[in-house]
């Protein structure tokens, strides 16, 4: 399995992890795309959540080789052909490295805050539906135009052209609708932990196949927070710190990161949860260092990747 890097923050910050992942040989370098970063006014005003597709912007410039993508950019926030533009532009400033994440979008309060319109989670999934269509014809050489009900393209050629159809990823923890739409549209499926992954997959597979793609040539991935220490006692005094971090009892982070299957527990222990994803067809794994929480070398060293 190879491995990414998610991180978010300011652009010193991002341009800082994009180097850290080049160093430890990490392939990928990938952002969220958010208006907000944190829930409370308090840590809000203390919590930069810049525009990502703008910080991409200097990462292609600002990197060489490492790939760049957006891990996801939710379908309320922009038109589809603002988001084709931007990838295709993304796209020709790094040399074919940048990929791009779209997903239905989950945060509430960041759509209250600014004023975005926040459908139903039924019209945001067919929102999706028809941006991947567009998308996916927009990045089309061919021209071969969409129509759906929200969006409409004119088979129309359009300048300029991406130096390769720019790869879609689709991500999430549906178990129904998402794995559908990654099986008929996306390039890279992002399959967030849970205890019905191995079920998600076989669905994401199903419908690739029923769609004329072959599951076998689209990248399967996943992505979560890893907490990991050398002893016992050292991820029971770490489990300690995060729940008194966030409020919550030691049983309460415990139950929130069992419905997640967050990796956790020493490296031994997280290094075969890793393995058991990578046995499920898991091809590339993003460690997120999100929410000023960074991913160090001690981790990396400590599980033995490099």
């Amino acid at each position: 399995m190879e491995y990414a890097l998610q991180v978010s923050g300011t652009y010193e910050h991002v341009l800082d992890a994009a180097r850290f992942a080049v160093e430890r040989r990490m392939v990928a370098l990938a952002l969220p795309d958010h208006y907000l970063l944190a829930m409370s006014e308090e840590e809000a005003a203390t919590t930069p959540a810049p525009d990502a597709f703008i910080q991409f912007g200097g990462l292609a410039r600002d990197t060489t080789d490492i790939e760049l993508v957006m891990l996801v950019s939710p379908i309320t926030f922009r038109h589809p052909a603002v988001l084709a533009k931007m990838a295709v532009t993304i796209d020709q400033m790094s040399g074919g490295r940048f990929a791009l994440g779209v997903g239905t979008g989950w945060l509430d309060r960041e759509h209250e805050v600014f004023g975005i319109a926040y459908p139903s989670m039924a019209e945001r999934f067919s929102m999706l539906e028809e941006a991947l269509g567009y998308l996916a014809a927009a990045f089309d050489p061919g021209h071969p135009g969409f129509t759906g009900s929200r969006y409409q393209l004119e088979s129309f050629p359009i300048a300029p052209s991406p130096t390769r159809p720019v790869p879609l990823v689709v991500g999430g923890r549906g178990r129904t609708k998402t794995p559908d739409l990654a099986g008929r549209f996306a390039d890279e499926f992002n399959v967030y932990p849970g205890t019905d992954i191995r079920e998600r997959i076989a669905r994401f597979r199903a419908a690739a196949t029923a769609a004329g793609r072959d599951p076998d040539v689209i990248r399967l991935s996943s992505s979560g927070q890893v907490h990991a220490t050398a002893s016992e006692q050292e991820f029971e005094d770490l489990m300690h710190e995060r729940a008194a971090e966030m409020g919550i009892s030691r049983e309460d982070i415990e139950d929130f990161f069992e419905q997640r299957q967050t990796p956790r527990g020493t490296y031994e222990q997280v290094r075969s949860q890793l393995d058991d994803l990578a046995d499920a067809g898991v091809e590339r794994f993003y460690f997120q260092g999100l929410f000023g929480r960074d991913v160090t070398s001690e981790l990396l060293d400590g599980l033995e990747i490099d």
